[in-house]
Order: C-alpha cells, then sequence, then structure tokens
C-alpha cells in the first residue's frame, strides 16, 4: 500500500520553523562580530543652527538732548555808590545804551565846592613840600618836619581822587553794551549807598543753560556743535563753550552752557529751550535691541560668529536707541551677527551658520526674543 504524504498545511508550518531558525541563528553571529555597527549616534550630536546676518560698521554722529533755558549774555544790577537826589534820567526803560554812557543822573550838590577846597589844599601841600626840599639841601629843616609835609601832600591827593570818584559816581555809566531793562527809580527820588536802582542786560548774545547726566558728561568738550530749538520752533545755531568739571551734588549731573548770537536782539533771555548736542562721529553698528543681553559681568554684549563659526559675546557700548532701533560700538568692523538662535547658543559653542535669506520666513522667535 503506497504511503501518503503529509498535508499541504504541515508542509508550510515546517517550512516557515525551519526559516525561523534560520534567521535567528544569523542574528546571533551578527551579534556577536568584534566591531560595532555604524550608527548615527556614534557620530555625536549635530550642530545647533543659528541664522547670521552679516553688517558693516557706519558712521554716526549721535546727538544728546537735553532741556535747559536761556540766559542773557551778560546782566548786571545797577546799584549806587554814591548817596544823592535823582536829578534826571537820561536813559529810558528798554532803550538801548552803549558802554560809557550816563544812565543816571544825581544832585552833585557840595561836591564841587569840596573838590575846588581840595584841589587847592593840594597845592598848598605841595608848594610846603617844594620849599622843604630846598631847606632838607641846606640841612635846616629835621627829616620828621619833612616826612610830616611829605604825608601831607599823599593825603591831600587822596582827598581829591575821592572827591573826583564821588563826582563820577553821580553820573553812573554804562558798563557795557545792552538794555536798560529795570528802572526802578523816579526824578526826585533819593537814592542810598548800595542801593539798587536799575538792571543792565547785554542780550546781543545769549547762554543756554542745562544738565547733562554722568554717562553723557565725559564725551562733552567745549566747542562741539548745538542747536537750540525753542518751544515756537525756531532753531538757532549754537556752541558748546563750558562743560563743568564737578558733578551738582542734589542731582548728580553735570551742567554745561552753550553760546549763541542773537543779533535781532529777540526777548529771549529766561526762556526754556531745547539744546540738541551733535557729538564726535563714531563707527557704530544698527540692529534690533532685542538683540542686546548682558554678559556674566552685567555689561550689554551681543553674541556674534568668527570665521570657524564659534560665537563670540562682545561687550558693547549703547550709542543711541529706540524702540526699533540700536546703534552699539565696540564690535569688529565687519561681524557675522546672529539675528535668530542666539539664546540657544553659548560663547565658545561651535553651531551652524544659516544665512538669514535662506531662513523659512515661518522661522519665528528663540527663547531669547531674537527676531530675524
Amino acid at each position: 500500500m503506497p504511503r501518503r504524504l503529509p498535508p499541504l498545511s504541515v508542509l508550510l508550518a515546517i517550512g516557515l520553523a525551519c526559516l525561523l531558525l534560520v534567521w535567528l541563528a544569523l542574528g546571533d553571529i551578527e551579534g556577536f562580530r568584534d566591531t560595532a555597527p555604524a550608527s548615527d549616534e556614534a557620530a555625536g550630536p549635530a550642530p545647533t543652527r543659528v541664522e547670521v546676518t552679516e553688517r558693516q560698521a557706519q558712521t554716526h554722529a549721535p546727538r544728546l538732548v537735553l532741556q535747559g533755558q536761556l540766559e542773557a549774555h551778560r546782566e548786571v544790577e545797577l546799584r549806587a555808590r554814591q548817596a544823592g537826589r535823582v536829578e534826571a534820567l537820561p536813559v529810558a526803560l528798554g532803550e538801548r545804551v552803549r558802554q560809557g554812557e550816563t544812565l543816571l543822573a544825581l544832585a552833585r550838590e557840595e561836591l564841587p565846592a569840596r573838590l575846588e577846597q581840595a584841589e587847592a589844599e593840594l597845592a598848598l601841600a605841595r608848594a610846603e613840600l617844594a620849599g622843604a626840599e630846598e631847606l632838607r639841601r641846606r640841612e635846616l629843616i629835621s627829616n620828621p618836619d619833612y616826612l610830616r609835609l611829605k604825608s601831607g601832600v599823599s593825603q591831600a591827593l587822596a582827598e581829591v581822587a575821592a572827591l573826583r570818584r564821588q563826582l563820577d559816581d553821580t553820573r553812573p555809566e554804562a558798563p557795557f553794551d545792552g538794555v536798560l531793562d529795570r528802572l526802578d527809580v523816579e526824578l526826585g527820588d533819593l537814592v542810598q549807598v548800595g542801593e539798587a536802582w536799575g538792571r543792565l542786560v547785554d542780550d546781543s548774545r545769549l547762554t543756554a543753560l542745562a544738565a547733562a547726566p554722568q554717562r553723557d558728561a565725559l564725551s562733552l568738550s567745549p566747542g562741539l556743535p548745538v542747536e537750540i530749538q525753542l518751544l515756537d520752533g525756531t532753531r538757532l545755531p549754537g556752541e558748546l563753550s563750558h562743560v563743568a568739571s564737578r558733578a551738582e551734588e542734589s542731582t548728580r549731573s553735570f551742567p554745561v552752557e552753550a553760546t549763541l548770537a542773537n543779533p535781532e536782539g529777540r526777548r529771549l533771555a529766561g526762556a526754556s529751550a531745547t539744546l540738541v548736542i551733535r557729538l564726535p562721529e563714531r563707527r557704530v553698528h544698527r540692529l534690533s535691541p532685542a538683540l542686546l543681553e548682558l554678559d556674566g559681568d552685567g555689561r550689554l554684549a551681543v553674541k556674534h560668529l568668527d570665521d570657524d563659526d564659534r560665537v563670540h559675546l562682545t561687550p558693547v557700548e549703547l550709542v543711541s536707541a529706540d524702540a526699533e532701533t540700536a546703534r552699539v560700538a565696540g564690535l569688529p568692523e565687519r561681524v557675522r551677527l546672529i539675528t535668530l538662535g542666539g539664546g540657544f547658543v553659548e560663547a565658545g559653542e561651535r553651531v551652524e551658520a544659516v544665512p538669514a535669506e535662506t531662513v523659512s520666513p515661518q522661522a519665528g522667535t528663540d527663547a531669547s526674543g531674537d527676531v530675524p
């Protein structure tokens, strides 16, 4: 009787079992190889990608804006040096005068007669001294008597000089060109020595006064150009003339002064003004304020790359800034600025630099707030 073959399903099961045994055997051999198979993990993590933009330094003339006020170039309080009655007012209030012009006339009373008497006494003293000189050569007068006569001449000279000065003080003159800005006396008034009777103002030039913060005072020096802006929009050119060497104790700011011409004689003394000081030109980089951060010493710094794609954190000086743009000094002339991804890398780390124009518009911002 012929022998019957196993069913087909049994044959398939046996074949699958054989294949499984062969696959397991090959897997064990692979596990016992002397060298590990190549894998992506053996190469280490990939460098962080950052967006980079090349920037060239630009020349920038920073401006310092200060709030202040205008004062007359010179002004003086006019005070009486001689007591007397106001005899005449040769200059009206608000009138412009020249240096040496008489501003006020006081009654001279007995001063001319006293001066004439003093001059006569001086002449007598000089005549007596001249006679004593002859007697002294002949040794007919003692030395004390001679010195007494000489002293009398000096005393007479002093008296004449004092009376002449008093006469001059009855006609006070303008010490400089200006405007009689205040007049406090009338005809017939009696003024005393030291009493203020007017004020003379020289407004042919003006002085703008302001205070500079400590961080800006070091960049200021006399001679810098200044633009004076008035409340009505007028702009006047000027020049920085003084920077204080010591800060005010109350504000810790440094007083500054600028001078400007006022040829038209406009009434500006005492008015408020804005001083726009043009500081010396500097080489700066323009960047987003979001790219500024603090280094380990608390200084403002910016991250950028060197030629080997390594990160550098360089301290910078903030020259000027607004809501959209910051201008900083201290970076290399040409710099590869990290504009995206700077918050994920540290100084000294090597990164993969991607030019900004190749970054997808959907890149967004990183953890540091940097923007493309």
